[in-house]
């Protein structure tokens, strides 16, 4: 008889969907500031690298949010989690940090890009000057803010899940951490995808600096993910009935092996490692990279979801 009880799935793929997005958005703009502080300076909106981040990171969350709304029995009543903020509810705290996180970004964006902004305007618009110009003064604040956002935002995808108590797999405490780590790793993955599609330099200085930061980072996802299923089978009774079964044979199984393990984490390693090895990057294998790197966290998340409901306590 199986241990994996399908009737108990409270949540399916568009919270996988969600959790993704927020992570992708989380990450991506940690990526755009991490840019503009070492790298680019006051240029940074002429990369198409920080364009590509400054895009992704608000059309994710909404596209996320959307997904979200549309999953509620009673979408329409999405508002009240707004109107009655419940501080004991995890689902109520990540509203909150989202919403504060999105006017945070937005802040941040129109530091980035206020040269641009206020040369298109050329003063037709006075209040829009002002209105730039004071939010520029405290640029260094807000980018602080942004940055504990992103990661609170990236960290809390992970928090949701592990608040299912019921569930022995994801009530597990790396679970946080391993979904910020992927996050970053998808944020970093979008923007180098966004980049060379918007005709950023593939061997750019701006390809160069992620690379070499998404290189730990993925030896930590790899670190993280054994850790995650090393407690769990350790632990014994149906937390390993849970691990072994989620990483065993079958469909799942394959998903973990096939599709995180080698596509998501191994295909992006060695890629970065021959591009770092190699004397030029091209389009091809950045694009490549980050595609995988994409895939592989998304297949995480749908894995996580569904094999940690499937076993219950």
């Amino acid at each position: 008889m199986s241990p994996f009880h399908f009737d108990s799935l409270i949540w399916h793929w568009p919270i996988a969907i969600y959790l993704f997005l927020a992570g992708v958005s989380a990450g991506a703009i940690c990526f755009a500031v991490l840019l503009k502080h070492f790298k680019l300076g006051a240029d940074a909106y002429k990369s198409g690298f920080v364009q590509a981040a400054c895009l992704i990171a608000p059309l994710a969350v909404f596209a996320g949010l959307g997904i979200l709304v549309i999953d509620l029995t009673k979408p329409f009543d999405f508002w009240k989690i707004l109107l009655f903020y419940n501080p004991t509810s995890v689902m109520s705290v990540g509203v909150a940090v989202l919403m504060v996180y999105q006017v945070a970004l937005f802040a941040w964006l129109a530091c980035v890009f206020k040269v641009p902004v206020l040369n298109w305007c050329k003063g037709r618009w006075p209040i829009v000057d002002k209105l730039f110009n004071a939010i520029a003064k405290h640029e260094a604040s807000i980018t602080g803010f942004l940055v504990i956002l992103a990661l609170s935002l990236g960290a809390y995808t992970g928090f949701l899940l592990s608040a299912l108590t019921t569930y022995p797999m994801l009530n597990n405490p790396v679970l946080p951490l391993l979904f910020l780590v992927s996050g970053l790793s998808s944020g970093a993955a979008g923007t180098l995808l966004g980049g060379v599609l918007l005709n950023g330099n593939p061997d750019g200085k701006e390809v160069h600096f992620i690379h070499n930061i998404e290189i730990p980072m993925i030896l930590v996802e790899i670190v993280l993910i054994f850790t995650f299923f090393a407690g769990l089978i350790l632990t014994g009774g149906q937390s390993q009935v849970a691990a072994l079964t989620a990483i065993g044979e079958g469909f799942w199984g394959w998903i973990f092996w096939a599709g995180i393990v080698v596509v998501g984490l191994s295909m992006p390693l060695a890629f970065n490692l021959f591009m770092k090895a190699s004397s030029k990057r091209k389009f091809s294998y950045v694009a490549i990279t980050a595609s995988c790197s994409l895939v592989g966290v998304l297949l995480l998340r749908n894995f996580i979801l569904y094999t940690g409901q499937m076993t219950v306590a």
